[in-house]
Order: structure tokens, then sequence, then C-alpha cells
């Protein structure tokens, strides 16, 4: 069977079933039925971003689903970059996770009144995601057409928007586009070749040469098609990483060059606005990695002074990065890394280097150590503090001196943080929180930033206070909340929190009162909008709640764009795993739902691994959100209940969890399905399941070594591990040493013992490390020779994550019959499976 298996054939010359249309056969886009495209086809809720000024709220709506011809547009593959040579924009997001979506819509809505006003785009635009400007008078973004990535500025006030002419950005390495701390001047990297690209007849590439001399490299696994190949791809990741340089005024539009053209990666711009680390790829490249752990330069530049003879303003030298091609799993590469300036500062950088090696694996007292060099840059930098654990986070106070630094422990999954002032001579710290980075319930959440004038964020502080917004996770589902920290006491004073009814998230301070909230509020059945809310108002709180209180009154209005969904209904259902461990699911049951009726059902998940079995059973997610069905959920309207992201934990030693990883799989599954069964919402003859990329392997695995279920459906799966032989997920050790781990993991192993249907999809175009098309291809090559029943659709150009609208609408379609055959409409359960396919 081909590799380019056509979307919606079986193999060879098998006819479609009678309940499927003949269109099923042919290489067209298939469609689910029509009350289900119109849900598909709705638009999206928008969200919500809150201008550093807090006087105006941004609500962006994203286009849900680009056009195949967008998906399918060519692009080249160079170092981890796919980039479409026509106007220089990133195809697909690192990892392999999708085109970059459109923006459809912006409005502004000011938070004092509500006026509301939308925000006139160009026809036919593709923009990206608008970025404030720190003083809230303006936003910017980037506009995708077909022969250039332009760049547009808009006004807060107005709404209008407007191209400055001139500018093509190249998106190639990112940070194509940021304001400098005038907030009047943006920083671009401008497309800097204007002549042909290199070309290359037929065969002039010459072979592609790699060699080791006997040095370890366990380094993650990376898709070869995506790494430089030849000398023909390393002239062309010159041509297009190759970026000029440029100062770009908001208002006038004028363009002033900064050095020479370069492969610049990673820009970071002083608070005086005239210092920037810049990070410049240089070679030798590598076939083996990314662009990445490409060797770097890494300079200091003062844009008010003259270029120096090799074209650029550098004043200092940072580091000469070598190459990072053997960095171990998990490890980080030696030499500085994580750049950032002091917010308070005028031009005080600060730096991170490893003090083992970058090795996790190596015995060391300490790991990290923690730099900072000040202006002017001529003397040496200055050690601040060291870490034991691996430096995780650096946070920076609006006070000066004062920040939060976090180390985290790798093989215990742990994460500490301590309040430090670096201007203190003794580099004095204190513990503030010491946990693992698996616990849920007792999160203390994140500090809330604002950005001072120059841009830059820091944690909002008032004397010895500051604010922490986090998910709330509880035994009843995560319940969002804001509450007041006190550093010198630990002492907390929770100001809001969610009710369980509902799903409210803090979005920030409306205005400078830290007594009004904005927030963005839905639930099940109300659309999410934005609301402003007053704490400590004279209301009572709501039985079994805390004592705080609040009022709160719409800032928005938005309507419900598919109200035939509200009639789905869902609840959080906790229960136990056979060993002790708590589980939880959301249980959704379809429109019209009569309780007691056993239903089909499809069961989901996406297994997560622990350490700590106390972790493991803590709920996460909420049953009270807006209802929004994509993929999966869709089968919902054809009469299917869901048990949604049931917890698949797999505990243990992070060393050695994947020792009992199938039997926690059939194990948590088990409790999953007898508890939906013994609620009276779930057929137990009648169950179906599903996951996508580690998922995949999960639903693959319950298929052969369970009979829980009647079929599956495995999308952009991962299913022969030795394919991935230095580690997958949480896994340490390789394939060489724990061969029995990796083959038990692995369903490709067990193709001859998979007899009930199972259904692959996976994107043509997979880049995310592990799961290369070729993983599904041969799995349905193994279940077909040994006789199983199976179906294998290739999504054309696909990345990871499915982009197109015709792909996921494909998808459905493909869903929908699969389990509607082998699940709905199955034979009792003693029958014997269909025939395979021949």
């Amino acid at each position: 069977m081909s590799a380019t298996l056509a979307v919606g054939m079986t193999s060879t010359a098998i006819a479609a079933p009678a309940t499927v249309p003949a269109a099923a056969a042919t290489s067209v886009y298939n469609q689910p039925p029509k009350e289900i495209l119109d849900v598909m086809r709705a638009a999206a809720p928008p969200s919500p971003s809150l201008s550093p000024t807090r006087d105006r709220l941004m609500l962006v709506t994203m286009q849900d689903y680009p056009s195949i011809a967008k998906v399918a547009t060519p692009f080249l593959r160079l170092a981890g970059v796919r980039i479409e040579p026509g106007n220089r924009s990133q195809h697909d997001t690192p990892g392999g996770y999708g085109i970059p979506p459109c923006v459809s819509a912006i409005d502004l809505v000011q938070v004092d009144g509500g006026k509301q006003t939308a925000v006139k785009l160009p026809a036919d635009a593709c923009p990206r995601r608008p970025v404030w400007s720190a003083d809230g008078q303006r936003f910017a973004f980037e506009n995708i057409t077909s022969d250039a990535v332009e760049l547009w500025v808009g006004d807060a006030k107005t709404g209008a928007v407007r191209r400055l002419p001139g500018v093509r950005l190249n998106q190639m390495f990112g940070d194509q586009l940021q304001w400098m701390p005038d907030q009047k001047t943006l920083l671009v990297k401008q497309v800097a070749a204007r002549k042909a690209p290199p070309a290359a007849p037929p065969g002039s590439d010459g072979p592609g040469i790699q060699e080791s001399l006997g040095e370890k490299g366990q380094s993650s696994t990376y898709e070869n098609r995506d790494t430089l190949r030849n000398r023909h791809d390393e002239e062309l990741f010159n041509y297009y990483g190759t970026s000029q340089l440029a100062l770009v005024d908001a208002a006038s539009g004028k363009i002033t060059p900064v050095g020479k053209p370069g492969l610049y990666e990673e820009l970071s711009v002083a608070p005086d606005g005239h210092h920037v680390v810049v990070t410049e790829i240089r070679p030798p490249y590598s076939y083996v990695t990314t662009f990445d752990r490409f060797p770097k330069q890494i300079d200091l530049w003062d844009l008010t002074q003259r270029a120096g003879k090799d074209g650029n303003p550098v004043v200092r030298e940072i580091a000469a990065l070598p190459l990072a091609d053997r960095v171990p799993n998990r490890g980080v590469p030696v030499g500085p890394r994580n750049f950032s300036w002091r917010p308070t500062d005028a031009a005080t950088l600060t730096w991170v280097e490893a003090l083992d090696g970058g090795n996790p694996n190596v015995k060391a007292a300490e790991r990290d150590k923690l730099m900072v060099l000040k202006a002017p840059f001529t003397s040496a930098p200055v050690e601040i503090t060291r870490t034991e654990q691996r430096m995780a986070n650096l946070q920076w106070s609006e006070q000066p001196g004062v920040a939060l630094l976090s180390d985290y422990d790798v093989n215990r999954k742990w994460l500490r943080t301590w309040l430090l002032n670096v201007d203190d001579a003794q580099n004095s710290r204190r513990l503030i929180w010491d946990q693992s980075s698996d616990e849920k319930y007792a999160n203390p959440g994140q500090p809330v930033h604002r950005r001072l004038a120059n841009g830059f964020p820091v944690i909002r502080q008032e004397g010895d206070t500051i604010f922490l917004s986090g998910a709330g996770s509880s035994p009843d589902g995560d319940r969002p909340f804001l509450d007041k920290f006190n550093l010198k006491t630990q002492q907390t004073e929770r100001l809001f929190r969610s009710s369980k009814t509902s799903y409210e998230q803090f979005i920030g301070f409306a205005g400078n009162d830290t007594r009004h909230l904005l927030t963005w509020f839905q639930s099940p059945e109300d659309t999410p909008n934005a609301f402003v809310r007053t704490v400590g108002a004279s209301t009572t709180a709501a039985a079994g709640e805390p004592g705080y209180a609040s009022t709160s009154v719409a800032l928005t209005h938005l309507v419900d764009p598919v109200p035939q969904v509200r009639e789905i209904k869902k609840r959080l259902v906790k229960y136990k795993r056979a060993d002790g461990i708590d589980l939880s699911f959301t249980l959704y049951t379809p429109p019209g739902y009569k309780e007691g009726t056993p239903l089909p059902t499809i069961l989901n998940a996406y297994p997560l691994d622990y350490a700590d079995a106390s972790k493991a059973g803590q709920t996460t997610g909420s049953q009270a959100t807006f209802t929004r069905l994509r993929q999966y959920r869709l089968l919902l309207l054809s009469g299917y209940a869901i048990i949604d992201s049931a917890a698949f934990p797999i505990v243990g030693d992070p060393r050695k969890a994947y020792d009992t990883y199938t039997e926690q799989l059939v194990a948590n599954a088990k409790a999953a399905v007898d508890e939906a069964v013994r609620l009276g919402v779930t057929d137990p003859n009648r169950v179906g399941v599903t996951g996508h990329s580690h998922g995949a392997l999960m639903t693959a695995n319950l298929l052969a070594h369970s009979d829980l279920f009647r079929a599956g459906a495995a999308t952009s799966g991962s299913y022969n591990k030795s394919l991935t032989p230095f580690g997958f997920q949480n896994e340490r050790r390789s394939v060489w040493e724990a061969p029995e781990v990796y083959t038990k993991a692995s369903t490709f192993f067990y193709a001859d013992k998979l007899k009930t249907p199972l259904l692959i999809v996976h994107g043509g175009d997979d880049a995310n490390p592990g799961t290369t098309p070729l993983q599904s291809v041969k799995l349905f090559e193994a279940i077909r020779g040994n006789g199983g029943v199976t179906r294998l659709v290739m999504l054309p150009h696909e990345p990871h994550w499915y982009a197109a609208r015709e792909s996921n609408e494909q998808l459905v379609y493909e869903m929908l019959r699969w389990f509607d055959k082998y699940v709905k409409n199955a034979p009792a359960a003693t029958t014997a499976p269909a025939a395979a396919a021949q």
C-alpha cells in the first residue's frame, strides 16, 4: 500500500459500505451532516487582550479553519523552520502545531462605559494577533499577503489602521516585530535579499554527509526531513534567514536600517532604548539538529554608535557559542542563555549559565548560576546567585532589585521559588514556595504583572503585597481566583474566586484601582463576556462560599453563535482506579438525553506522567465552561455520549514509570468505562476510544491490550517507540538501556493481536518530533498484514494538528462513519469481527 493513500480510500479495490456515499471511495474531501457542519462553521468567541494602560479591552476573533488552498501553499523545510518562499512567512508553528491562524475581527472596548469600536481590517487581510504599545495608544500587527508580510499599525482611540509602506518582515526566526521603549518606534527584521534565491539544477546539490567520531550525543529526536540535508539547503537557509534590522517610526513610517544584514535570531532591547543583545546564527551548520542548536554569536549593540569595521555597532561580545548538537535529553547547552534586562535599570543585563555542563544526569551540588553585567559594560560580569537545580524562571518586581527566582528538579518534578534582592551585597534570598510541579490544589498561582512605561513587564507590587492569579483547581474542578500575597508574612488574602457553576477568569485590573477587576465570564449556557467586578462591595457571598464579596457589571454583550449546542449537558464525574487513585472525567450527553438511557459512548484522554500518586488524582479542567464542539465532541450531535478529558495518569518514578505503562492505561480505561456504565449513561457493549498524539498511542494500545472497546480512532500517533530511541514523554532511558519498555509501549509490535477496528488518521506534513507520518503508515500495514480491521486516512499538507476546514470536516466525517459502523450499529459483542481489508 502506498504511503500516499488517498483521503477517503480503503485498501485496493474494497467497495465502500452501503451506508456511505460513493464519494467516500474517491480522493475528494467528504463532509459530515449539515447539523454538524453548521456548528463547525460558526464563528468562534473572541479572546480578550487588555491594554497595558488598562483602559481598553481588545477583543480578537481568530479564524477557526483556513482553506486547504492556504494550508497547501508550498514551503521550504530549513533546519526546523517551515517558510513560504513567496512571502517569507512561517508556514507552521514550531513543532508542527498548525498554520498560524488569521485574525478575522478586532474590536476595541472602552473599560469606562463599554463603548465598542470595530477595527476596519483591509479586504482579504490575514492579520496576526496585534501587539499593544506600552502607552496603550497604538497596536501593531503583521498582515500576511501572497508576496509579503506587511507591517500595520492601529490607533487605539479610533480603531483606524494603516500599512507602513516599504516594510517586508522576515518571520524566519521570530522576533520580527517589537515596540522600542519609547513606544513610538518599532524594531523589525526586514527581508534583506532582493536577488533570486539560489538555484539548484537537478543532481547538483551533491551528497548529504554526516559523521560521528565517537562522542555520545543523546539529543532530542528531530524529524530528519526538516533538518538541513545538503549544501543547497544551507544556501537556502542563508538566503531566506538573512534579515536587515531596522527601526520604523510608527507615525511617519520612516525606516532606519541598523547594522548589516545577517542571520539574526533573538533580539533583546534594553530599557534605555539604545542597547540591544543580538543573537546571530553562524556556520558550521548541522544536518542532525535544528537551527536553535546551531553556533551563535551573541553581541551587545549600541544603536547610538556608528557601525564598526564589521558593519555592526558592537560594543561588546557576550559569547560565541559552539554547535550544540549533543545536548542530553532535558539538558541545556553550555554557555550563557536566557538573557533578560533588569526592567527598572537603564541597561543591566542578566543571563544564566550551567555549572554541570548542562547535563541533568551529572551529580552536582549546584546546576546554574545567575550572572549580571551593568553599563557601561567595560567590567567583567558578576555572579549574583546559584541554584541547586536548573533555573526555571526569574521575574522582576516593579520595586528595584526585587525578583522571584525559581528552580526545577526534573527528576522529582519539584519547583521552588525564592524572594531575591539582587542589590543586597549578601545576595540573600528567602524561600517562598516549595512544592511538586504537579500540585494543582495548592498551586499559589502566578504573579500579576503590569507594564512599565518602557514596555517591560514587572510584578505588580504594593508595599510588601503582590497579586496572584491562578486556575484554582479543586475537587469541584477549576475555579480561577485572584489573591493578595504578603511577601514578608507569606499570608494570603483571597479577593475573588469563580463560582462552582460558572468559569470566570481574572483578565486584569480596570484602571489603577485594584478594587475593580476585569473578568472573562462564561458558563455552559452563557457566551463568554467581559465583566467589571468590584471587590468588597456590599453583597452577600453565595452559600458555602468564603466571606469575600463583590458585584459585577457586564462590559460586553456577545451573543451565542450556536444556541442549539446549549441543549448538550455536561457534568464532572469523580471515581477511583482499582488501586485507589482518584480520577475524574467530564461527561457530555447529547441534546434530548433522558437519564438512565444507555448510549453509545466515546472516551477521549491524554496520558500524563506523575511522580506522586496523590497529585495524579487531583481534578483539573472545568465542566462550567461555555460548551464548544470540535472534532470528536461533534459526535454529540449524532447521539453519542462523550467521556471527555478522562484522567489517565502514569504514576511512578520518572526514571522508570513506563515499566507499567500499558497496565496503567488499561486500569485507567476500565475505571472510566465502569463508572460511566454505573451512571446508566454508557452502554458497555458500545464504547469507542479516541486520542491524539500520545493519546493516539494510548488508543491503539487499549485496543491491543483490553476488550473494553468496540473500535478506536487514533490521530497523529507514534506507534513504534524504537523510532524515538533516546526517550519519549518522560521515559529517560534509551531503547538500548530498556528495550523491553520500548517494545511493550509500542502497539506496532502487538499488531497481530489488534483485532478491534482502528481508524488511523495522520497529517501528511507532520513535523512533530517522533510522530512522522511513517508511524501511521507502518502501523496500518502491520494491522492489515495480520488480518486486522483498519482504515488509514492521510490528510494532505496537514501538520501535527489539522488546520484546514476541509481536513477537519473530513476528520469528523471519518470518525462518525467509523464509530457509527463499529460502535453505534455494531453487532452483539459475541459476533466475530468483520473480515479484514485485503
